[in-house]
């Protein structure tokens, strides 16, 4: 299952906050840029949503600024499909491997640190192949019939 990890403030000065936002084991990361409200993957040319599925990496999440909505799907968990919103300054989405994700961000765009966990066997091309909701009938299925269990929105919060 996935997992919202908290990190520690350890320094506070006159305007200025530090924190500890180590990921055990961490050993490889990407900074995500999303210009406006933009998803990644974005959906396929007939309109499918598509995902990222890694089969070799824990990802973890850090909003650095604006906000960003994750859709996870993981057959694996009793329930398998999660709604996450990740805000600036937030927890930190740990994303095991196994689970299709998507993302959508607000629309003033956002940026994220993952600081990722790879195994030997990752590869460029193991670990960033999209995959079409449209082409996997159970991916479909869940993603269009079932309600999402939702983590980290605030009451009024809109979903895109």
């Amino acid at each position: 299952m996935f997992q919202l990890i908290p990190y520690q403030k350890f320094r506070d000065t006159p305007s200025v906050r530090f924190f500890d936002i180590t990921i055990p084991n961490s050993n490889a990361r990407d900074l995500v840029f999303h210009d406006g409200a933009a998803t990644s993957p974005n959906n396929s040319p007939e309109g499918y949503w598509q995902f990222y599925l890694h089969p070799n990496q824990e990802d973890n999440l850090l909003a650095l600024t604006g906000g960003r909505t994750f859709y996870l799907v993981n057959f694996a968990w009793d329930d398998p499909y999660h709604m996450v919103r990740l805000e600036a300054n937030g927890e930190i989405l740990c994303i095991p491997p196994g689970t299709f994700h998507r993302s959508v961000s607000d629309p003033d765009g956002s940026l994220v640190l993952n600081q990722g966990v790879r195994t030997a066997k990752a590869t460029v091309q193991s670990e960033f192949k999209v995959y079409n909701s449209g082409q996997i009938p159970r991916l479909l299925e869940a993603t269009s019939n079932l309600i999402p269990h939702k983590h980290g929105f605030t009451p009024n919060w809109k979903v895109a």
